[in-house]
């Protein structure tokens, strides 16, 4: 055992030691990369399955038809004759359908403010008390008045007033049914269940009159195509990138695909074949949306609460009607309605690749743990790296007086004192300014939201310049840069392993877009210095946003004005990792690269 421990000590001190993070790094990167590549085929992957046996889907049969086509017809004038109307003078209507069902009626006004402007709008629900039931439990059942893409949702709200008025009439309901139609698909949710689980702000937000028990699960209705459909959309993506048990979403393709005949889809991709480059597609878009945390329907406010929810929207041009749709709200609000506790069983962190099959957590995480070990590896070698020296050794030979001079590196027989205060205070002050862009952005009114985005954008490109002079001027030493990279690599890695846990997706984009801060360094070669430096600004957050506007062919004021939007009503964390986790690792990544340390 002694032997073997100085043969360790011998080891840890051998220079060939220190040659190794940098392409360990690179192994962690690529290997990282190609894991999320693996992650569709079919060894990687599994079936979904119910794992909720007290759910029982599509083991009922569903009634609604037949004579309710004719109310569903005459609701659906009265909703059209009230398109042109205002939100309370809707809302007077509508409270008169729910109170001639049989249903307690509630009203709440709100206001949201983002981006200098101010949003307002008044949210009706009605309260469908349980026969069996002791109102512990609720389902809700959400038909916004517009829909995701700012339609009039008509055959959703009719629809919801109509499965209002066939569900009163049933004996069998355990828990209470919730019939809530706000405004927007945006804005109302969110203010609804905030109060609902009082944590609304009083001064914006009224609360509710009325309330149930502890929400078991909510079905959104996205319906405003005016034909025969084809096929069910179902979006399932929170905000924040958060997603509702696996479960509900299995219970629903069940539902409409093994009872009802109606095919579903996820991610937009409306003809999957499942092959791999289906799936592989399927898992990229799920992950974009999941990694911008904008919130993708009214089901998405229910999530962060730990109510399970998932969004229904028809398309296509098919032979389905109303009746089936409502047929399939039904069956799934009978599968909720025999839970004996809160769906937990099945899995919270996935990844879709078709709707009949999936990634679990312990499968696709490895990925982005692999992208911020990478960062880690890199901070302990440059660590290590600046405090050790390079020492001169002179060799004098006799009375010719003639010297010979051989330089070795020896990398672990001589160490150095780490100066640590200028490189900490650098770190310390560029995370402070990360402050500034994260406040501005959600703060400022959109008529100076875009100009103010220019010169920060300018700025941001300067200020590397202006550090990099500052510390010339301080005399920064090769070890203090190395310090300096070595702690932001450090924080960087440990920000992504945390935040994989949460969201995967933002977590694994913005450690493939920071994977060249990992390599690039100080340089006395002028052409390689500012060939750095115009790579590392092409990775820019603030030029990302510029690139993404135009690819996506949408204006940045629109990104920044949603950005804003996201964290003042969805309470979006995104801005938080790119304007105080990656601009600052950006920030620092430059000074490094057009940086002049003295020898």
């Amino acid at each position: 055992m002694p032997r073997l421990l100085s043969s360790a000590m011998a080891l840890r001190r051998d220079p060939r030691m220190l040659k190794l993070p940098p392409y360990l790094s690179l192994v962690c990167i690529i290997v990282g990369f190609a894991w999320l590549l693996l992650l569709p085929l079919e060894n990687y992957s599994r079936r979904t399955y119910i794992s909720e046996n007290a759910l029982l889907p599509g083991q009922v049969h569903t009634y609604f038809g037949g004579s309710e086509q004719n109310i569903f017809r005459a609701y659906r004038r009265e909703v059209d004759s009230l398109e042109s109307k205002s939100n309370h003078q809707i809302n007077d209507r509508l409270e008169i359908f729910l109170k001639e069902v049989g249903v307690k009626v509630g009203r709440q006004n709100y206001t949201y403010h983002y981006a200098g402007n101010e949003h307002t709008g008044e949210n009706i629900y009605g309260i469908l008390q349980a026969p069996r039931g002791d109102a512990t439990e609720a389902i809700v059942l959400v038909a916004a008045w517009k829909t995701v893409k700012e339609e009039m949702n008509r055959n959703g709200v009719t629809l919801a007033l109509t499965l209002a008025r066939y569900f009163k009439r049933w004996s069998l309901w355990s828990k209470d049914i919730i019939i809530f139609i706000p405004p927007d698909s945006r804005t109302g949710t969110q203010a609804w269940v905030d109060a609902y689980h009082d944590a609304h702000d009083s001064r914006y937000i009224a609360p509710l009159p009325l309330k149930s028990g502890a929400l078991q699960g909510a079905l959104a209705l996205d319906y405003a195509v005016d034909h025969r459909f084809e096929a069910l959309h179902i979006l399932y993506d929170g905000a924040n990138g958060q997603l509702p048990n696996l479960d509900l979403i299995n219970s629903m393709v069940n539902i409409a695909g093994g009872q009802m005949g109606v095919h579903t889809a996820i991610q937009g991709i409306e003809n999957h074949s499942n092959s791999y480059q289906d799936r592989l597609r399927t898992i990229l878009r799920g992950m974009m949306r999941q990694s911008l945390g904008l919130a993708t329907g009214p089901h998405s406010s229910f999530i962060p609460y730990h109510v399970d929810a998932i969004t229904l929207q028809p398309y296509g041009e098919g032979w389905h009607d109303e009746m089936a749709l409502g047929r399939i709200v039904e069956g799934t609000f009978r599968s909720l309605n025999n839970l004996l506790e809160h769906l937990h069983q099945s899995f919270f962190f996935y990844l879709l690749m078709h709707r009949d099959h999936f990634v679990s957590i312990g499968t696709y995480l490895p990925s982005a743990m692999l992208l911020a070990a990478n960062f880690s590896i890199m901070a302990i070698f440059l660590w290590v790296k600046s405090g050790q020296a390079s020492q001169t050794k002179l060799q004098t030979s006799g009375n010719a007086k003639v010297q010979s001079v051989k330089e070795t590196t020896l990398a672990a027989s001589s160490t150095l004192e780490r100066d640590l205060f200028l490189p900490i205070s650098v770190v310390t002050i560029c995370q402070a300014l990360s402050v500034i862009p994260l406040f501005a952005f959600n703060n400022i009114p959109a008529s100076i939201l875009s100009p103010t985005f220019g010169i920060f954008t300018v700025v941001s490109v300067l200020l590397p310049w202006l550090i990099s002079h500052l510390l010339a001027l301080n005399k920064a030493t090769v070890q203090q840069f190395q310090l300096i990279k070595s702690f932001s690599l450090l924080f960087l890695g440990m920000s992504l392993a945390t935040l994989a846990t949460l969201n995967f997706s933002l977590a694994f984009l913005v450690g493939m877009l920071a994977t060249p801060f990992t390599f690039v360094r100080t340089s006395s070669n002028l052409t390689v210095r500012l060939g750095l430096a115009g790579l590392l600004t092409t990775i820019a957050p603030p030029v990302l946003v510029y690139v993404s506007s135009q690819v996506l062919e949408i204006p940045v004021l629109d990104i920044l004005k949603e950005s804003s939007f996201g964290w003042n009503v969805w309470g979006m964390y995104t801005s938080i990792v790119v304007w105080c986790v990656w601009w600052p690792s950006w920030l620092l990544g430059m000074v490094n690269v057009v940086g002049s340390p003295i020898a």
